[in-house]
């Protein structure tokens, strides 16, 4: 294969005999990507201090020997969130956002709306501005609603009243349904929770 280049943000690194990584980028261009870093433990020059979790690159990689993984031939470190990596409760947040976008996507699969959205809550954790937990339920929400399973926030499952006509403060969501059921239609709803409009208005934010 050719020699591509893309900016990429790393997903996952797993030591690889001594001296090597594998490293699971999440690239803008090409989605998720596999690539082996030749020599990386040991390497002064290319690749010292840069390859390392949640940091944004800019990567060029390409075909190696035979037909194995490709090969990570440069990397250029733009953004490192340093700060995210030298707090831990930061880091189990990226950490877990990180496995969900590695589970859920399929190599060389293009997506570049989860892209900027990892990428924006990312620089948003790591400045620090909001608070950690409700940046993850916001990142959880845009995440289920990229992916196809996000729950109906909008209007009521049942009669399709619209989240503006429903007149009470607080309104039922069914846990079975996946979504918003009004005052009129809730009677029979066994697996609820309550939640403020404001709650659901931040979540649909």
């Amino acid at each position: 294969m050719p020699s591509l280049s893309t900016p990429a943000i790393m997903l996952r690194r797993i030591e690889f005999g001594d001296f090597d990584y594998i490293i699971t980028f999440f690239t803008l261009n090409q989605g998720k990507v596999s690539v082996i870093a030749k020599s990386a433990k040991k390497s002064t020059k290319r690749f010292s201090g840069i390859l390392e979790l949640f940091s944004v690159l800019d990567i060029v990689y390409g075909s190696g020997l035979g037909k194995g993984l490709p090969l990570l031939k440069e990397a250029v470190l733009k953004q490192p969130f340093s700060k995210i990596r030298a707090d831990i409760k930061k880091t189990a947040y990226a950490s877990y956002w990180a496995e969900l976008i590695n589970a859920w996507m399929e190599e060389r699969e293009k997506q570049s709306k989860l892209y900027y959205l990892f990428r924006s809550v990312l620089d948003e954790l790591d400045l620090g501005h909001m608070p950690d937990t409700v940046l993850s339920i916001l990142f959880q929400m845009r995440f289920m609603t990229i992916s196809g399973h996000s729950p109906n926030l909008r209007q009521c499952s049942i009669c399709k009243k619209q989240l503006e006509e429903i007149k009470k403060a607080d309104i039922i969501f069914d846990l079975t349904k996946g979504g918003l059921v009004c005052e009129n239609c809730c009677q029979n709803i066994s697996k609820r929770i309550t939640l403020s409009k404001g709650t659901i208005k931040q979540l649909l934010w």
